[in-house]
């Protein structure tokens, strides 16, 4: 991000976190500032966008080490390395070479870091789509933002597979300027404060990095007169529904890719991805053990005494009988086999677990017929 802001206290986790903790994080923040829970909270939008721009790049191995490696030169401490940053500008010679007229170490707006790249390469790398075109002068069609996003899945559906509803917020292409910012009859002009460059250097002695230019935001040219619609921006906030394949036997936190249902891409190029991260809620008679479906039925004593038959729905809302035997215990379970989660060709079974049930009060009837049992079996009061 090259605003300055900290990904990982975005996220609110350390530098030293283990992917799964990242992962753990974003996804209790993802659910509580999601939109969809926060109606009366404009800001929440805001936020989720903040958090799933930073789980994008801490949340994949190869970006964090690039991010990591910069955070730890200083690139995202502010305006530049340090405290007191100064306005740079770029000059031939890179890194510790002097030029005529030239004093002191060199001063220099790139540099390879590890092998990393240059700064202003990995800028554009890192945080790519819609963000990554404003870190650098626009020079053609670029793909837009990747959108990643926690959808809270039905336990039946994530069992048997079905598609579910979601809604996305993503920046759209401004209909009333197309993209370009202007106002109706404006001219685009080269931007003065980078020269039409689209980024502006900062630094501090030897050290300098490109920052996109906050008045052209990047794009190296304005307009005589901004968008009113958009403000210039070029972009507009526009809501969409996807339906979204949940493929059977799908578990928390698995992943589902949809390919240009992402952001638009700005200059004509392609729109970005959707990334899909399940959330498989809890049912009131199902859980799962792998392949397996576990349904817990209860029964009476009288039934679990004498023996008895029992109704259960199958995951296709098909009902198969039970025969309770005579004696059956709390916690037993039976098998039918084949009614489980199919998944990768392999197909578990449906296990009923039962519980037995005590009655909060008797009939009168009832309490004495269960007082002559309890006493024909030697029970005393």
């Amino acid at each position: 991000m090259a605003n300055g802001t900290d990904y990982y206290a975005v996220l609110g986790v350390s530098s030293s976190s283990t992917a799964d903790e990242i992962k753990k994080q974003y996804r209790r923040l993802a659910k509580q500032y999601h939109p969809d829970a926060n109606q009366n909270d404009p800001k929440s939008a805001d936020r989720f966008k903040e958090i799933s721009e930073a789980y994008n790049v801490l949340g994949d191995a190869e970006k964090r080490k690039q991010y990591d490696d910069m955070r730890r030169l200083g690139a995202f401490g502010g305006v530049g390395f340090g405290g007191g940053a100064s306005r740079a500008s770029a000059r031939p010679g890179g890194f510790g070479s002097t030029g005529p007229g030239q004093s002191g170490a060199g001063t220099f707006t790139d540099f390879d870091v590890g092998g990393i790249g240059g700064l202003g390469d990995l800028f554009s790398s890192m945080f790519g789509g819609a963000a990554g075109a404003r870190n650098t002068r626009s020079k053609g069609p670029e793909k837009g933002q990747s959108i990643e996003q926690l959808v809270d899945v039905p336990f039946r559906i994530a069992a048997a597979g079905g598609k579910v509803p979601v809604e996305l917020e993503v920046n759209e292409e401004c209909i009333m300027c197309h993209g370009n910012g202007a106002a109706p009859g404006a001219q685009i002009k080269p931007c003065g404060e980078c020269s039409g460059r689209g980024v502006i250097s900062f630094g501090q002695g030897s050290f300098a990095v490109n920052r996109p230019c906050p008045v052209c935001m990047g794009r190296g040219s304005v307009p005589t007169e901004r968008c009113s619609t958009c403000r210039g921006t070029g972009e507009a906030r526009a809501r969409r529904t996807v339906n979204i394949t949940v493929p059977a036997g799908a578990e928390s936190g698995s992943k589902v890719r949809l390919r240009g249902q992402g952001g638009k891409g700005a200059a004509g190029g392609q729109a970005g991805d959707l990334v899909i991260t399940f959330n498989v809620q809890h049912d009131r008679f199902y859980k799962r053990d792998g392949l397996d479906l576990i349904a817990t039925v209860p029964i009476n004593i009288a039934q679990a005494t004498l023996g008895s038959r029992v109704s259960v729905k199958t995951l296709d809302g098909k009902k198969v009988a039970i025969r309770i035997p005579a004696g059956t215990s709390a916690g037993r379970r039976f098998k039918v086999a084949g009614q489980g989660i199919e998944k990768d060709g392999k197909k578990g079974d449906l296990l009923v677990e039962v519980t037995i049930t005590v009655p909060d009060s008797l009939t009168e009837a009832q309490e004495k017929a269960m007082r002559e049992f309890a006493e024909a079996s030697g029970m005393k009061f």
